[in-house]
């Protein structure tokens, strides 16, 4: 038991020995040195003392540029708080010469026609077929489905124009804003 006792003691001073020596390792290795965070500039540049190449100096500060006069701020015509109407264009070079200058008269306005009329908001959700005539159901998302067939007046303000396997034709009582509605099988 005494030859363990002494291993335990030899190999708990041979441990402290590495840690010594490694500490002392580490703190005589000096660190790597920085790169450069000017790159356009060499790192190491001789002074204009003419001081040793790879040395590291200050650089050069002018104390004195401080005390210089300095340039007043202009009156800016800019102001980004008030606004102005935008200047008309320049007018158009005058082809004709010696006279005054033509200008073309506006274009007419645009006829639109009528009012757009809203989308028909029904939803085509599939056909029936009952003593050789089919039969469109259609809903409008709020109460029972409703059924037509061709020419049938639906809701009271549209008319089934034709009824397709996968779509179904309609527009207004009146004949105006005519629209496909695709099945949707909802």
């Amino acid at each position: 038991m005494a030859i363990d006792r002494r291993k335990q003691i030899l190999l708990g001073a041979l441990l402290i020995a590495l840690a010594v020596i490694g500490y002392r390792q580490l703190a005589m290795t000096s660190p790597a040195a920085s790169p450069s965070s000017n790159p356009s500039r060499p790192a190491a540049a001789p002074a204009r003392g003419g001081s040793a190449p790879g040395a590291v100096t200050a650089p050069e500060v002018h104390l004195e540029a401080l005390d210089d006069e300095r340039p007043k701020p202009a009156e800016a015509d800019r102001n980004l708080f008030r606004f102005k109407p935008k200047a008309p264009p320049p007018p158009p070079p005058s082809t004709s010469r010696g006279g005054p200058p033509t200008i073309a008269p506006p274009p007419p306005p645009v006829n639109t026609g009528s009012p757009q009329l809203p989308p028909i908001t029904l939803k085509f959700i599939g056909t029936m077929n009952s003593e050789g005539k089919t039969i469109a159901v259609l809903s409008d998302g709020q109460g029972p489905p409703m059924f037509g067939v061709e020419g049938q007046t639906i809701a009271g303000k549209y008319r089934i124009l034709r009824i397709g396997v996968e779509s179904i034709e309609m527009a207004y009582v009146d004949g105006r804003g005519r629209q496909t509605i695709r099945l949707t099988g909802q």
